[in-house]
């Protein structure tokens, strides 16, 4: 019984078809697509999961696992170890902590330290030690989404 699903086999095959085709500037396209495609399927293919949990029943530690997979024993371990229910809940946190934006919000109260610091002719640092005096007024605004930001509010004059 072949080890691979048969998305995965089908995007191999395609692989292989255009390996061996003449190149042209067309095929290019065609070519990265495929191997995109077999990315994506290897990714979604159970057959990983299956051959480290057999490595495992066999007593292979995760040292040798990592290895095999060309990954650190740690993500080894991260990637694959528990149950499935496990193995879901850690890609599911992980999907969750990617789907933040990346874009810093422009609509928060004050300035930031970096804005401050400019305005005043100052450093970042110099900001902070400010507000440790008590010399500027800040507070840590933090968004529904987990990120924190430091705002500084400088006296009006």
């Amino acid at each position: 019984m072949p080890f691979l699903a048969d998305d995965t086999r089908a995007a191999l095959e395609r692989a292989r078809e255009l390996d061996a085709a003449a190149p042209s500037p067309a095929s290019a396209l065609d070519r990265l697509a495929a191997v995109r495609r077999l990315i994506e399927a290897l990714e979604a293919d159970a057959a990983s999961l299956t051959a480290v949990r057999d490595a495992v029943a066999a007593g292979a530690d995760w040292a040798q696992i990592g290895e095999a997979a060309h990954l650190s024993p740690a993500a080894a371990k991260a990637r694959w170890q528990g149950d499935d229910a496990a193995i879901a809940e850690r890609q599911q946190a992980s999907r969750k902590r990617s789907a933040r934006p990346s874009a810093k919000p422009t609509d928060l109260p004050g300035l930031s330290v970096a804005e401050a610091a400019e305005k005043l002719g100052v450093t970042a640092q110099a900001i902070y030690l400010r507000v440790t005096r008590g010399q500027l007024e800040a507070q840590t605004v933090e968004l529904p989404d987990g990120r924190k930001y430091k705002r500084v509010f400088l006296p009006e004059g």
